[in-house]
């Protein structure tokens, strides 16, 4: 009876927490970002963190890399995910990428690129556990200035990941977005997916 009881709760909370997610994802305007945007100007002084060892940012004294360094003069897709080691994330976001990185190539794309907010260091433990080091570039966000600049900052402490980013993508030539996909939920996968800005191209 109490086992019954027990799951019935862990069932309903369960739904409560998802709904949660997807009750706050969809609550705002994306006022910051949007096709035709210049990324560079939009964020400005920002910069990401390449996804490294420790000790790779011990010895490059834990350098950054400017967004006008990341997007100008180049064709990128870049895609934004709620942190390292998560559900979609793992499962689905990055292997639609690495899965069709040749794919990618072949419409003229310099770079792919992954950011989330987490520090670079775990995201480098995470892209090589992954194996999508060799196709993907990833990028910490670790403060979130880049998303707050943007208005893709999304806070998921329902999920006790605290400050993190919606699940979004985008196609941008020389730091113009050329196009822009985010979920209506962080945990969705419908619309920022490799088949999908694929078609963008």
């Amino acid at each position: 009876m109490a086992s019954a009881i027990l799951k019935r709760v862990s069932a309903s909370a369960m739904s409560s927490l998802v709904e949660s997610i997807r009750i706050g994802a969809s609550s705002r305007n994306f006022a910051a970002v949007a096709v035709g945007t210049d990324i560079v100007s939009a964020a400005p002084d920002v910069s990401l963190q390449k996804a490294r060892s420790w000790d790779e940012g011990v010895s490059s004294k834990f350098s950054t890399t400017p967004l006008k360094e990341i997007f100008k003069g180049k064709k990128v897709v870049i895609f934004g995910l709620p942190g390292a080691y998560t559900g979609v994330c793992s499962q689905q976001h990055v292997p639609s990428y690495k899965n069709k990185i040749d794919e990618l190539k072949a419409k003229g794309i310099d770079s792919v690129i992954c950011v989330s907010v987490n520090d670079p260091y775990t995201l480098n433990g995470w892209a090589e556990k992954i194996q999508a080091k060799d196709a993907i570039q990833f990028f910490g966000d670790f403060d979130g200035k880049f998303h707050k600049s943007l208005e893709l900052d999304k806070d998921l402490s329902v999920a006790l990941l605290g400050p993190r980013s919606e699940r979004w993508s985008a196609y941008v030539v020389d730091g113009k977005v050329k196009a822009l996909n985010v979920e209506e939920a962080p945990s969705d996968f419908k619309v920022t997916g490799a088949d999908v800005i694929l078609n963008q191209i």
